[in-house]
């Protein structure tokens, strides 16, 4: 048995205590010799002093020099970035993406400490490696996914461990899992190599009901989990978050959290145009893309407009939304049902009919805002970036939301070339910032989900909400709208610098408590009841969210008998 001063947390259990390494404890474990170098939770590599080495009979399974943890962290670094270098010169970036990806999980398998110190001091570098708004966290529905040289491990583990390097929890209190409900790919099925199901997809009851035990053994087993779902097919998104999130703590990050960011963006846009906040209801949207994304967009904007003006009946009546099939009005025959709300009266704007192509559309309504979550490529095309530029907006936003790169609607460059310089411009994927030539940028805005889910879960988990609500979710987008200075919004920036992901998160989290105050759904945390939270002043709910970002002392997710 031996100690050691170190982040360590075994398996959840009802004795569970959780400690940071900013608050050193001792560890006692069991392992010697060649055990304690394959578990990275407490694998030091070179690290050991010679006195740890020859008590846990590890002297000649080391080299024998002893590394410090900094040098050994500037030794990965000078790795990585030779890496970098190496590569500069590499066309497919994705190619690139997967070695710098795989090196870093290399490192996660072999010394967690090192590997989140790493994320840590570097998290602007890293984020894209290892976060991608395309996968998911808690709950997810793939099919096909099995087949994908990187899909196993290149999604919920990932996003989970951004969570806890956020949060500097310890990982294990983030469980990821992946639901395999089957697949209807024939040639999938048939392959060898295919690690899913090889059997249709559930659907209809079937897949709900395995959906309902999924979510009733968590919730059984952790009666205060947050349950985030994430890339479900645009039927059972709506279903499944209609079916659970009155009775459970739960969101969907495609549909809400996707929404939240975008309704900041939204926000700042009328901010950038030089208008006050109360001014967004005037605004006209056009939105591209009727799966769960774009709905989830249309439905927080629609319900941001009823806050400001009191009308549910004219809320939606600046939105415009277009599908596959053009505008979508109600003409439209078998139109799905979350789509009905936004369907447009086609005599609202002379000569607008069901079926109008994108293009039509922006040269007949002159919109304030082209958002796109479509899903192709390149639909933002010259003609309508054109059009766009001859709406009459004084500044006109182009959110091109779609990821990955190739399914953006249309690149940075391509925006401000063709739409002009004063845009401003938003995307789901990485775009460098554009030189217009005469000292001008025209910044880039990527609109990544990270900025709010970390702090909606964290937010729900420390208010201990009994459901996430609506409001919860708008106080969370209004939160980072709030975030920018009005230099930064002037400058078309409409989103902060990742570096600054802790703090945003703590400020969101804090936000996300006191609408849940508010709504009287918060039954508190831990030795933190409702009263106390509701007698804390804004500062203070930041500072107590600050607080439990760095060690809690428990975890409340274990039901205590």
């Amino acid at each position: 048995m031996w100690s050691l001063t170190k982040f360590v947390a075994s398996r959840l259990s009802r004795s569970r205590r959780f400690f940071s390494s900013v608050i050193p404890r001792p560890c006692i474990i069991q392992k010697r010799g060649a055990d304690i170098l394959h578990d990275p939770w407490i694998n030091k590599d070179t690290g050991f002093p010679l006195t740890e080495r020859n008590r846990l009979g590890l002297r000649v399974l080391l080299p024998p020099r002893v590394i410090s943890f900094e040098q050994q962290y500037a030794r990965f670094m000078e790795s990585y970035r030779s890496l970098e270098k190496n590569t500069v010169s590499e066309s497919d970036t994705s190619h690139v993406a997967l070695a710098k990806w795989r090196i870093l999980n290399r490192l996660h398998d072999r010394n967690e400490t090192l590997y989140f110190r790493v994320l840590i001091d570097n998290i602007k570098d890293f984020a894209p490696i290892i976060y991608t708004p395309t996968v998911g966290l808690v709950c997810q529905n793939y099919s096909g996914l099995f087949r994908r040289p990187r899909g196993m491990y290149f999604s919920a583990k990932d996003k989970g461990e951004m969570m806890s390097m956020i949060y500097n929890w310890p990982a294990q209190m983030i469980l990821p899992v992946m639901l395999d409900v089957g697949t209807n790919n024939l040639k999938l099925i048939e392959d060898p190599l295919y690690l899913g199901l090889r059997q249709p997809r559930l659907e209809g009851e079937e897949y709900l009901s395995t959906i309902d035990e999924f979510i009733e053994a968590v919730l059984t087993r952790w009666p205060k989990a947050i349950v985030q779902f994430e890339d479900f097919q645009m039927k059972w998104a709506f279903e499944t978050l209609k079916r659970y999130r009155e009775r459970f703590c739960m969101f969907n990050d495609d549909i809400q959290g996707t929404a939240g960011v975008a309704l900041a963006g939204l926000l700042g846009t009328v901010r950038a145009q030089g208008r006050s906040l109360d001014d967004f209801p005037n605004q006209k949207i056009v939105v591209v893309g009727a799966g769960s994304a774009g709905l989830g967009v249309l439905s927080m904007a629609v319900q941001a407009v009823v806050r400001m003006t009191g009308n549910a009946e004219t809320a939606a009546q600046k939105f415009f939304l277009l599908d596959k099939d053009g505008l979508i009005t109600k003409e439209r025959k078998n139109l799905d049902p979350a789509a009905v709300p936004f369907a447009k009266d086609p005599g609202l704007i002379a000569g607008l009919r069901d079926g109008d192509s994108l293009l039509e559309v922006v040269k007949k309504v002159k919109p304030d805002v082209l958002l796109g979550l479509s899903g192709v490529g390149g639909v933002f095309n010259e003609e309508v970036l054109k059009a766009l530029r001859e709406s009459g907006s004084n500044r006109p936003a182009i959110f091109a939301m779609s990821n990955p790169t190739m399914n953006a609607e249309c690149t940075a460059v391509e925006a401000f070339k063709h739409a002009g310089e004063n845009i401003v411009f938003a995307s789901g994927s990485p775009f460098e910032n554009v030189q217009l030539g005469n000292g001008k940028v025209g910044y880039v805005n990527q609109a990544n989900n990270m900025y709010l889910f970390p702090g909606i879960g964290l937010g729900a988990l420390l208010s201990g909400a009994c459901i996430i609500t609506d409001d919860m979710l708008q106080a969370a987008a209004e939160c980072l709208a709030s975030y920018m200075t009005d230099q930064d919004i002037e400058k078309g920036i409409l989103y902060p610098s990742i570096n600054s992901i802790r703090d945003i998160t703590a400020k969101v989290g804090a936000s996300v408590v006191r609408a849940a105050v508010a709504e009287e759904v918060a039954e508190g945390y831990g030795k933190v009841d409702p009263e106390e939270l509701a007698y804390m002043s804004k500062e203070e709910t930041v500072e107590y969210v600050r607080r439990n970002m760095w060690y809690p002392n428990y975890s409340p997710l274990v039901q205590k008998k």
